[in-house]
């Protein structure tokens, strides 16, 4: 966010209020600048110095939060999609403008890092498959896989249906008992499913263990921690 911006749209875009009410608001004494009542929220401000209900903006350099995504919840925004991952934020992150949103997405039935912002260049910048962000999933089989797809996965040549190029290089381990992990550089749709079909093997679980440089690690499900984005 801009170090000055209106204080109408400001509160708008942090989820407080529509502009109008942003009025109403003043007039009601609620906010403050650098301590001063605000009458005028049509006047520019820094975020940092403004005061609503006694309380400091929340969040206004962004929301930038790594969640442990349980199964049963979709990264779709739509409701008839089902039961989404929003459903964990609070209420005003959902109001934001622009809006919460997943880096990339995880299907319905896998679990694991969630990264979740409402910084769209933030997002651009880590799905784009040049900038080579490193994510790491742990993969169940419904059976154990053969060590030669170790070398197919490495070799950038696996062609998915409908697809026009092949995967990029991808790291794959066979951890023992139905178990490997694979390492992407890009986020084609349902990318480790449709690769380990191509092979006659279904992906039974998947999870998310990384996204860059973050962990999942000691984060409860359900539950999500902040980031600093230039951390990942």
């Amino acid at each position: 966010m801009a170090s000055q911006i209106r204080i109408d749209r400001m509160l708008s875009n942090l989820g407080y209020c529509t502009r109008k009410e942003a009025k109403a608001r003043a007039r009601d004494g609620r906010i403050l600048n650098k301590g001063i009542l605000v009458t005028d929220v049509s006047a520019h401000a820094d975020p940092h110095d403004i005061v609503m209900d006694d309380e400091p903006l929340d969040h206004p350099d962004g929301i930038y939060i790594a969640l442990n995504k349980p199964a049963g919840l979709v990264c779709s925004h739509e409701t008839r999609d089902g039961t989404n991952v929003y459903s964990l934020l609070p209420w005003q992150w959902l109001m934001r403008n622009p809006k919460v949103s997943s880096v990339g997405r995880l299907d319905k039935d896998t679990t694991g890092l969630l990264l979740i912002t409402d910084d769209t260049a933030f997002v651009h910048r880590m799905i784009s498959p040049i900038h080579h962000v490193k994510k790491v999933y742990l993969v169940e089989l419904d059976k154990h896989p053969d060590d030669s797809l170790i070398a197919q996965f490495a070799s950038g040549t696996i062609l998915l249906e409908k697809e026009t190029k092949p995967c990029k290089p991808a790291g794959l381990k066979i951890l023992g008992n139905r178990q490997c992990e694979v390492t992407l550089l890009e986020g084609k749709y349902h990318q480790i499913k449709r690769m380990f079909e191509a092979f006659g093997y279904s992906v039974t679980k998947l999870h998310r263990q990384t996204f860059g440089n973050l962990s999942v690690d000691g984060i409860l499900e359900g539950q999500y921690v902040e980031f600093d984005p230039k951390s990942v």
